[in-house]
């Protein structure tokens, strides 16, 4: 079976698939404070779903924005080309987290669930990926299955820490 985390672009480095990996870690615990934030209010399935989908272009945003004036600074020039391809790369995770929200979202509009329980298995789900993606890093530095469920609960613990602050905020 092929390494999924080995693939990427043609010629792309392990730090470039890195950097693509830290966004979209850094989207999912995101993501999991929005929609633990939005089971708490009283909002229709069409604003939840908007609040998703523009949580995620402005993450996506701001990394564009924050990568190019970096790139400014340190380079003395816009990034273009190649430069550019990879941050588009790069940041695109930042998109795909709300792929998940807005399909439970989804389904609660059409009444397969109700909006509170879909918003719940969002962030459940948000959380069960960042222990996915911690029992994976776990695995692939060799520390055995043991190490890679301790560093899977570790990630895992973190996104069910953003949940309960935002449960104890009461947002």
């Amino acid at each position: 079976m092929a390494d999924p985390l080995a693939e990427g672009p043609p010629g792309a480095e392990a730090g470039v698939l890195a950097d693509r990996l830290k966004e979209r870690i850094y989207a999912t615990i995101t993501m999991i404070a929005v929609v633990v934030g939005l089971s708490f209010g009283e909002v229709s399935a069409l604003g939840a779903v908007a609040t998703v989908l523009t949580t995620a272009l402005g993450l996506w945003l701001a990394a564009l924005v924050a990568d190019q004036q970096a790139h400014r600074t340190v380079h003395r020039h816009l990034a273009t080309g190649r430069e550019l391809r990879r941050m588009l790369y790069v940041s695109s995770p930042l998109l795909s987290c709300a792929a998940g929200p807005s399909v439970l979202i989804g389904l609660a509009a059409l009444g397969v669930l109700t909006l509170h329980a879909a918003l719940l298995a969002a962030a459940g789900v948000c959380v069960v990926s960042l222990f996915l993606w911690g029992c994976v890093g776990g695995l692939r530095m060799g520390g055995g299955v043991l190490a890679a469920l301790m560093a899977g609960l570790a990630d895992a613990t973190i996104g069910v820490a953003v949940a309960l602050v935002k449960v104890a905020a009461g947002h």
